[in-house]
């Protein structure tokens, strides 16, 4: 792809066109992504932000206050992108959205950094991600890209969780695969979506295996469900 026709990255925190609260926000989750919430102190955000840290309470309330808006900004960001490659249909250039959504921001960074701190606002924002992964799934099937499921709620939940779990795992997955999903780059981010996109759409288990698996499964759980009678 050549420079011209590369999407622009993301207006820096610097940008003098951007408002007061949108630098903030975004030095933030600058910060946040590269040293976590807890070492991250405001007056640090205000300065990369260039502004005061008066400016930051009066935006935000608090670093709480702040975390709640970057976590908001990023799912937001994610279901953006999402829902648009799901609405292009079939006509989706798989690498194009990723460097789309990724090449240049610390969204990749900032989910393994959080995801992992175990404070109360991490519920909230995999909620909201999941909810929002509802819609822009419920896009991709209505266009072809994606399957029907059974469930779509508990397919969102493991899909989720499975993203967010090797985000964590970072370090393993670059050992194993040799794919570093904190590269602010696209080339890792390619990578490990053409491996997800082969399990995904190849599947691991025949229709022929599942069919029977299922059907076990689901007589397991009504068994189980049944109040006793001894």
């Amino acid at each position: 792809m050549t420079a011209q026709s590369r999407p622009g990255r993301r207006r820096s925190s610097d940008d003098p066109d951007r408002t007061a609260r949108a630098r903030i926000r975004d030095a933030a989750i600058e910060r946040f992504a590269a040293d976590g919430v807890a070492a991250t102190n405001l007056k640090d955000i205000a300065a990369d932000a260039g502004v005061s840290p008066p400016l930051v309470i009066h935006h935000f309330g608090s670093k709480e206050g702040l975390r709640i808006a970057c976590d908001e900004h990023i799912a937001s960001v994610i279901k953006e992108q999402k829902l648009k490659g799901m609405t292009a249909g079939k006509g989706l250039d798989p690498f194009q959205a990723v460097r789309e959504a990724y090449e240049g921001t610390p969204i990749i960074r900032y989910l393994a950094r959080t995801i992992a701190d175990g404070s109360p606002h991490v519920d909230e924002l995999i909620d909201e991600m999941i909810e929002d992964s509802l819609v822009y799934e419920a896009e991709g099937v209505k266009n072809g890209i994606l399957k029907p499921a059974e469930n779509p709620r508990e397919q969102a939940i493991v899909l989720i969780l499975w993203q967010l779990g090797a985000l964590v795992l970072h370090e393993q997955v670059k050992r194993l695969l040799d794919i570093d999903l904190l590269d602010d780059t696209a080339d890792s981010a390619i990578k490990w979506a053409r491996v997800n996109a082969d399990i995904l759409s190849r599947g691991v288990i025949t229709e022929e295996f599942y069919d029977r698996w299922r059907d076990l499964m689901k007589a397991a759980e009504q068994q189980r469900s049944e109040p006793r009678t001894d």
